[in-house]
């Protein structure tokens, strides 16, 4: 039983990095794309999780949620991540606001891509493997946490995983919280004085939001989208 949760710890953390790596690198494609090499000179247009690495976020934080559990440290925190922000200069873009938000959400869109890949592998084996509707409801059921691990399919247990984290990463850039995608998007919204107040928050502020508040409504912004997911595998 603890070898099995080590191993879904293993996955959790590797698809996480991957996950955050993706998201980061689609931010520095699409700057790319619209005309702002920054990112691209500073070789973030990678998946190589080295060139997008927080300390807190894509370390420190994950690793206590994930394998915090394994050791007795049980961290009451859902398992989100943020890597280091990719540099953007807005004056490269030839329509400032209306580049810079498709930078931001090329993002965000970068896990639901994946979301899309995974449900799309699950789909596949539901549909072609012997059992596989069961299957794949069990995988999903042990990535949700409620059903033990023992008969779970380890590639639809990876996709499964995949479902879960992409759509919290999905939900969690969208926030209005500084530094997160949401609150650029925001901030390209907002009047010039009301920027000014917006750009004061910072620092721990931010980490305070994006746990405690980002958390509660990341977890009601979730479980709909997890039981739309679900719902679906119930068909297959």
């Amino acid at each position: 039983m603890q070898s099995e949760r080590f191993v879904i710890a293993v996955f959790e953390f590797v698809l996480l990095l991957f996950s955050l790596s993706f998201h980061e690198c689609a931010h520095a494609w699409m700057a790319s794309r619209l005309g702002d090499q920054t990112a691209r000179l500073q070789g973030r247009i990678t998946l190589n999780p080295l060139a997008h690495i927080d300390p807190v976020g894509t370390l420190l934080f994950p690793a206590m949620v994930i394998f915090g559990p394994l050791i007795g440290f049980s961290v009451p925190f859902m398992l989100v991540g943020w890597a280091k922000p990719t540099p953007v200069i807005t004056r490269n873009f030839k329509k400032i606001v209306r580049d810079d938000n498709l930078t931001t959400l090329a993002g965000p869109v970068s896990n639901l891509i994946l979301v899309l890949l995974a449900l799309a592998g699950l789909t596949i084996m539901a549909l072609t493997m012997p059992s596989g509707g069961a299957m794949v409801r069990l995988s999903f059921a042990v990535a949700l946490g409620i059903a033990e691990a023992t008969g779970a399919q380890p590639v639809a247990l990876l996709f499964s995983l995949a479902i879960l984290i992409n759509l919290s990463l999905f939900f969690f850039n969208l926030l209005p919280i500084p530094p997160l995608d949401g609150s650029r998007v925001v901030r390209n919204m907002l009047p010039y004085n009301a920027v000014q107040q917006y750009d004061r928050i910072g620092g721990w502020i931010s980490y305070l939001l994006m746990i405690f508040v980002g958390g509660f409504v990341l977890r009601l912004l979730l479980t709909p989208a997890l039981v739309l997911v679900f719902s679906f595998l119930l068909r297959l």
